[in-house]
Order: C-alpha cells, then structure tokens, then sequence
C-alpha cells in the first residue's frame, strides 16, 4: 500500500471524503469526441489497402466503436463523461501506433507482431483477433488509467467499474457476429480445413482479456506513487502481450 492510499483510509476512518485525484494535461493533439474518432478510423479505413492486416483490424475496431457511440447517445452509461473519454484515450493509443509506423519511429511491443505481419497471407480474423490482443491486453489498462488522471477520477470513482462492465457484456453480445463476419469470407474446401483456425483464434477471449486488463489497471493505478515500478511493469506486460501476439499470427498448417 502507497502512503497516498494510507492518507485515504485515514481520512475515511475519520469521516472525511477520499482525496481527489490530481488531473493531468491533455495532449493537444487528443481528439475531442467519439465522432471524430469514429472520423478517423473510417479515413483510415480508406487510406488503407484491404489485404493490410491492420485494415483487418481497423474494419473491427471501427464497428466496435460505432457501437459504443449509439450506446452513449442512448444515455446507456453512468458516467457518460468517463466513457467518452477512455474511448477516445483508448482509439488514440492505436491511432498514436498507426502513425508512428507511418512515420518510421518505434511502436509498442504489443503491436509490433501486427505490423511486423501486416503483408503476410494469414486470416483476416487472425489480425482482429491479434489486434484485440494487443489494444485490450495492453492498451486498455494504459487507456483506463491516463482518463481517469486527465478527468481527476479514479477507478474506485462513481460509474467507473460498472461502465466499463457494462462495454464487456456490450462486446459479447456482438463477439460472436464480429467472428462470424471475419469467418464467413473464408473459402473452405471442406469443413474440417476450418479446424486448426478455429482452434487458434479460439484460444483467445475478449471477456478474460477486458478482465486481465482491469485487475492491471488497478495495479497501474496502485503503482502510481513508483513511477519507476509502475512504468517497468507497463514495459513488461507490453512485452508479453506483443509475445502472444506472435502466437496468433502464425501460419496454420491444413490437416492431413
């Protein structure tokens, strides 16, 4: 325990309010709202080539986001001001990739295996799954953390949680129409050919992900008075995640 959450339990065992977290700065060049976020992953979905693994990805993450979107104009979350903030800091942690990439600078360990792979002739679902991988295994927890220090919150704050379980039992409704979609476009000679694929992209879960992913928010969050210990534990779980990366993205041998 920090000394900062020590400070916490004392003010609550004498009945005063919890700190309130300290804000941090927006980058300028953040979007500023889901809309123009939805805006820049359908540009990039036209700059991009359709055999690119990344535009895989991005067809996914776009209708993924789309969705959210409705569900913030439906008044569907708690804390509506959350929600649209850790959308719009989670897209920029692709986006910010994306561009670095373009521009010839270093990306993340947990992305550089979709890159790295982008041209090579894999399942389309592979990079979706791939990029989920990286962008929820890695960049969710970062995304959680950084809205909630830029909008003075804390995952403890009020809506917080229970949006974000709410976008988990959102993605499962449609988990399984997304893969449908990806798996319908392949052409099969037999149905058994489909077997090693399935049994690849189905060692992956979107519902274990966004978990693994919170509990290593938390810990990001709890790490925040060790910046040294927080940051190397960043650096860490971005490594294993690019290192799962690799393993969906390997050719899968048709059976005998």
């Amino acid at each position: 325990m920090g000394f900062l959450d020590l400070l916490d339990r004392l003010r609550g065992a004498v009945g005063l309010p919890p700190r309130r977290p300290a804000t941090t700065p927006v980058p300028p060049h953040q979007l500023p709202s889901v809309p123009a976020v939805v805006s820049a992953l359908r540009d990039l979905s036209d700059e991009l080539d359709h055999g690119d693994g990344v535009w895989q990805f991005n067809r996914m993450y776009l209708q993924v986001t789309e969705l959210v979107e409705q569900r913030l104009n439906e008044g569907y979350f708690e804390n509506d001001r959350f929600m649209e903030r850790l959308d719009i800091v989670f897209a920029h942690l692709y986006l910010d990739t994306v561009q670095a990439d373009a521009e010839g600078r270093a990306i993340p360990d947990c992305w550089e295996p979709v890159f790295a792979s982008r041209s090579v002739p894999l399942a389309p679902i592979q990079f979706a799954i791939a990029g989920m991988n990286a962008h929820i295994n890695h960049d969710l927890a970062v995304a959680v953390i950084t809205t909630c220090e830029q909008l003075g919150l804390s995952p403890s704050s009020r809506g917080v949680r229970a949006d974000y379980q709410k976008v988990t039992s959102l993605l499962a409704e449609v988990h399984e129409e997304v893969r449908q979609s990806f798996l319908d476009g392949l052409v099969l000679a037999v149905d058994q050919e489909l077997t090693p694929l399935l049994t690849l992209v189905g060692s992956w879960s979107i519902g274990r992900a966004r978990d693994a992913a919170w509990v290593n928010s938390e810990v990001l969050w709890h790490l925040r008075d060790t910046p040294l210990l927080r940051e190397e534990f960043r650096a860490s779980l971005c490594r294993a995640v690019g290192l799962a990366g690799r393993t969906l993205l390997v050719q899968v041998a048709e059976p005998v």
